[in-house]
């Protein structure tokens, strides 16, 4: 008897210090992936302009400009975000080597200096290394924060064209009612779908400037020369970012048909007291009078992917309700295949701005609320470090709460999709500190993998996303796995769209 009780200590002590599989000949896998994961996209807001998010100045060495985005992106992913939205081109100069445009100075901090590498570049791969999809944020009229053109670098094309130019609320901005400046700005931004690997073009609330008191926006010659055949002004001007937004989102898919493009817009279209048809609201602003960017028509014509309006106001505010917003907006995606996200006022929390912004649960039940929406496909946050800084215990509340699991970035299916089959069983192997488990590709490599986790049989949650690598294999590492305990890992391979593939079999091992 003394040599089975020694068998059975070795084979215990085998099991403490080695993953054990069982044999590849099991009949069936010993878990599902079940229930499906959140399909959400979480967003996170990269700001450049005032060098709000990042660089956090101007002028930086390179290495502490890198750093810094590195760290924003390791904190995105411990708050289990799965895109960003960096600002590349945030006052008609570029985060990237540009034949159309100057280096910005927020950069560099002088416009047009060379900084000598490509932050665009780098920034994509590190994202997508984490597997944050990468929005670049695009600026479409803002030149210049003060009104001074001899301050823009020499060959910055609002010197070389200063007919382009308006001046307004001490700010320069592009005349969006001259065409050779819609033809300026969609050349800048193929140019980056053609030559960087982004997921996304995105453009933020600025279309024409938001109204100064007193001031008047002279554009009297261009519409003058150029407005013929409109009812007024205003519907000219509607016209010009009309075909702004409807000629690019053509480009786009022409030139890469699974990069998505969105806008992000001040949240009220119109008001009801104006036009029936709008949101219970009384705003001082309304976007399709006042910047003349008829968002709803964007969306029933499905120029754009997805809307994310920026609904920025507490539940109950009396001029522009949360709730109400969220139910307006609500309405206007159903059936057009345009995705919804809400723009989260994360920036407020814990802020004096009115006494709900004080309470640690305003957020929370924003999320509540809006999550419950079938068509809310998910929330990005202005800005990253207002989530980072953690007000009011937001952040913590994301993590081990609201965020507790990842979630996939929804399917996109207007996209082209590719037939995805299922990945083998992985291969696992116990490290220091987790689980090491390796994924092989099995035909056409996928973009990423989801990996699923179950203790013993039954139903396994995802715990993770990984993006393939050059072989279209990758390797993710369980560090949540507690030694001694068996799970069963389950692998899918998804692809550009996020369409997901069958779960590849897998059997019990122990960490």
């Amino acid at each position: 008897m003394g040599w089975r009780r020694a068998l059975r200590a070795l084979l215990a002590a085998l099991t403490m210090s080695a993953v054990l599989i069982t044999p590849a000949s099991a009949a069936e896998p010993d878990a599902v992936a079940c229930p499906a994961p959140q399909q959400a996209l979480r967003g996170m807001w990269i700001a450049s302009v005032g060098n709000i998010n990042w660089p956090s100045a101007p002028g930086l060495p390179a290495e502490r400009v890198r750093a810094e985005y590195r760290d924003l992106l390791d904190g995105a992913r411990r708050v289990r975000a799965n895109a960003v939205f960096v600002q590349v081109r945030p006052t008609a100069d570029a985060l990237f080597p540009s034949e159309f445009e100057p280096w910005s100075h927020w950069l560099t901090g002088e416009q047009g200096k060379d900084p000598g590498w490509d932050p665009l570049a780098f920034a994509v791969r590190e994202a997508h290394a984490r597997n944050l999809e990468f929005h670049a944020w695009f600026n479409p009229y803002r030149i210049s924060k003060n009104d001074d053109v001899t301050k823009l670098a020499p060959h910055h094309p609002a010197r070389l064209h200063p007919e382009w130019v308006l001046r307004y609320g001490g700010a320069l901005y592009y005349n969006p009612g001259i065409p050779a400046v819609r033809e300026l700005v969609e050349k800048v931004i193929v140019d980056v779908v053609r030559r960087y690997d982004i997921d996304g073009v995105h453009f933020d609330d600025y279309f024409y400037p938001y109204p100064v008191a007193g001031q008047r926006l002279d554009d009297d010659q261009t519409y003058s020369d150029n407005g013929a055949g409109f009812p007024d002004r205003a519907a000219w001007r509607r016209d010009n970012v009309d075909r702004l937004v409807s000629g690019l989102s053509a480009k786009i898919k022409a030139t890469k048909p699974w990069v998505s493009f969105g806008v992000s817009p001040f949240a009220v279209w119109r008001n009801g007291k104006t036009d029936p048809t709008g949101s219970d609201t009384t705003a001082g602003v309304q976007t399709y009078d006042d910047l003349h960017a008829d968002t709803r028509k964007w969306v029933r014509q499905r120029w754009i992917d997805y809307v994310a309006p920026q609904t920025y106001w507490h539940i109950g505010f009396p001029a522009a309700d949360y709730a109400k917003l969220v139910d307006w907006w609500t309405r206007e995606v159903r059936g057009t295949g345009v995705a919804l996200y809400l723009g989260q006022a994360a920036y407020r929390i814990g802020t004096t701005i009115s006494p709900q912004w004080t309470d640690p649960e305003e957020m929370p039940r924003q999320l509540r609320l809006s999550s419950a929406m079938p068509e809310v496909a998910g929330h990005i946050y202005f800005q990253i470090h207002s989530v980072l800084a953690n007000p009011l215990g937001f952040r913590d509340r994301l993590v081990n709460d609201i965020h507790r699991l990842p979630a996939l970035v929804p399917r996109r299916d207007t996209m082209p999709t590719w037939g995805r089959p299922w990945p083998p069983a992985p291969t696992t192997s116990r490290v220091d500190g987790g689980v090491q488990v390796r994924i092989r590709p099995l035909g056409l490599p996928p973009t990423y993998y989801a990996v699923y986790r179950a203790e013993r049989r039954g139903c396994a949650t995802m715990v993770d996303t990984v993006r393939a690598d050059a072989s279209g294999g990758a390797v993710f590492f369980d560090r949540s796995a507690r030694p001694g305990v068996t799970y069963t890992y389950l692998v899918t391979a998804v692809d550009r769209g996020h369409h997901e593939s069958a779960a590849g079999r897998s059997w019990p091992t122990t960490a």
